[in-house]
């Protein structure tokens, strides 16, 4: 005997069904109510109704009898609940799967950082977030290479003094600033620089030691350098701040630089002097910390909070006992922006 044929509904669609709506039906036929369906859902009985008449236009089938009392499945409901039943648990196994991973990579943190930032804050920021993390993996490199490396997700987070990157999933969030200073050798006669124009007559015959512009600090310089109006020849220039101090405390030249740069090559502190100069426009590099939005579940505001902590309370106040004609405001963070 031939079983009667389903009749269709006017609307048909091929697709894969929605989940939420299997995950209704499936509630509605282990129920064996509606009513009791919408309780264990959270929605309400019309909104199950709807559901379960989407899903029948959608099927092109007739999936529930309201011809009875509670309404049955019909064959074609009977089939769809054994099949919805088994999709759904293989669904909730793998968003579990993804879940867990997730949590064990939110574990496992890759930062990148420029040389300065890494050999100098670095250290006390991994001993501070070891309790946060159960692994926090660090590169050093600079910055054009650190973003490089960020969009193409080598790392997770990268603090950088610069960010070229136009990616609206990746947020910028500022970390610190600090102030230009210029190096001069220590047997040079300490300049008072009431004016940054004074730069060059300031140094005297000494040449400037540059940044390379392979660097993004090498880059900002030079736009510092062309703000005030200084126009020094190009003699010799390094990616690194150790190589560049060593020449300036040989007498060999003076140079523009920073607070952690220079606590960076601190061995050559004692053979130079240190000069702070005006406040200007340009006068100053400002540290970012480049995230994801949405991916860390707050982890990125942690390593915000403790690179301020560390900034505040260890290297600022270390590298102003270092240097003390250092400005107040020559390495600052700024005000808390977390709710």
């Amino acid at each position: 005997m031939a079983l009667p044929r389903t009749p269709p509904t006017q609307r048909r669609n091929t697709g894969v069904p929605d989940l939420r709506a299997l995950e209704t039906f499936v509630a509605v036929c282990d129920a064996s109510s509606m009513v009791l369906a919408a309780e264990r859902l959270g929605l309400s009985q019309s909104a199950v109704s709807q559901s379960i008449k989407s899903l029948e236009e959608d099927l092109g089938l007739q999936l529930m009898d309201r011809e009875v009392r509670p309404a049955r499945p019909t064959l074609a409901g009977r089939l769809l609940h054994e099949a919805s039943a088994q999709l759904l648990s293989h669904a909730r196994l793998a968003m579990d799967k993804v879940r867990a991973s997730a949590r064990q990579e939110m574990e496992q943190i890759r930062l990148g950082c420029v040389d300065s930032f890494a050999a100098t804050v670095g250290p006390q920021l991994i001993k501070a977030m070891a309790g946060k993390a159960r692994q926090i993996r660090m590169w050093s490199g600079l910055t054009p290479g650190l973003a490089d490396q960020m969009q193409g997700r080598e790392l997770d987070m990268v603090i950088c003094t610069e960010s070229a990157l136009a990616d609206p999933r990746v947020s910028q969030r500022l970390l610190f600033s600090e102030s230009w200073v210029a190096v001069y050798p220590k047997h040079h006669s300490l300049p008072v620089l009431a004016s940054l124009r004074g730069l060059s007559a300031a140094a005297g015959k000494l040449p400037l030691i540059r940044y390379s512009q392979r660097s993004v600090t090498g880059q900002q310089i030079e736009r510092f350098l062309r703000h005030v109006g200084v126009d020094a020849p190009r003699c010799y220039e390094f990616d690194a701040t150790d190589p560049l101090l060593s020449l300036v405390a040989s007498g060999l030249g003076w140079a523009l630089s920073t607070p952690l740069c220079l606590w960076q090559s601190r061995q050559y502190l004692d053979a130079v002097n240190v000069v702070p100069l005006p406040a200007s426009r340009l006068g100053q590099r400002h540290f970012f910390l480049l995230s994801r939005e949405g991916e860390w579940a707050g982890l990125d505001d942690e390593v915000v909070r403790v690179t301020r902590d560390v900034i505040r309370l260890d290297t600022a106040p270390a590298i102003r006992k270092a240097i003390p004609a250092l400005a107040p405001a020559a390495l600052s963070c700024p005000e808390e922006d977390f709710t």
